[in-house]
């Protein structure tokens, strides 16, 4: 019987739309830039953009309501809505997307534009503690390609476009992740954000809502 220093932490997880079981979850990669509109925002070049990956560590999951908290050494707090895919096993007995959920990117645009500039690596800015709110997964395909993916600040739509705006598809996603990573059960992929990213402060209040999916709600924690 293994003899632990201390408890492990509980592992981070999704409750499952009609489901009694949940999803737990492994690890998070996210796909930078995969909206046209959001790269020329951010200041690249669609026609010329290639896959590119960042990483959450799982912890980073804000889930079943929760309200995450603003950061510290911030002054800047992004929200990014995304399309999550979630990979596990498959009918086939193989490993790919088996559901799909909500989630909301937070970003500490600050630093991330520091490390941007210093060539450093994006970890601070992007994998802080509760940087990764989620809603609950919906099994199965995903319900319309074409569907809308919206966030709204304080009742103020933000960001409003379609999924089909995607540069890459989330199958397309998948395949460039699983070149880089082995792909395991428990890992989300965020597939990128919409145009119209934007600061967040405390005691604002985010709706994400996808066409077919559980909508995503949160309040920013002092």
């Amino acid at each position: 019987m293994t003899q632990w220093l201390f408890p492990p932490r509980p592992v981070p997880s999704l409750p499952v739309v009609g489901r009694d079981a949940r999803f737990p979850v492994r690890r998070i990669l996210c796909v930078g830039q995969n909206y046209a509109a959001h790269a020329r925002e951010m200041g690249s070049d669609p026609d010329k953009q290639t896959p590119f990956f960042f990483s959450k560590p799982g912890d980073a999951l804000v889930s079943d309501g929760a309200d995450p908290a603003y950061p510290p050494a911030t002054d800047d707090l992004h929200y990014e809505a995304e399309l999550v895919a979630a990979i596990g096993p498959t009918a086939d007995g193989g490993i790919g997307i088996v559901g799909w959920a909500v989630g909301c990117d937070l970003t500490r645009r600050d630093l991330q534009a520091e490390a941007k500039k210093a060539g450093r690596p994006w970890d601070a800015a992007k994998g802080f503690d509760q940087s990764a709110p989620c809603g609950p997964l919906t099994l199965g395909a995903l319900p319309d390609p074409a569907g809308a993916i919206r966030l709204t600040v304080n009742g103020e739509t933000r960001q409003d476009s379609v999924l089909n705006d995607m540069i890459l598809n989330p199958d397309r996603i998948v395949e460039a992740a699983a070149a880089l990573w082995s792909l395991q059960p428990g890992d989300l992929i965020f597939t990128g954000t919409p145009s119209g990213v934007g600061p967040l402060k405390p005691g604002d209040r985010v709706v994400v809502t996808i066409a077919g999916l559980e909508t995503l709600r949160f309040e920013i924690r002092p």
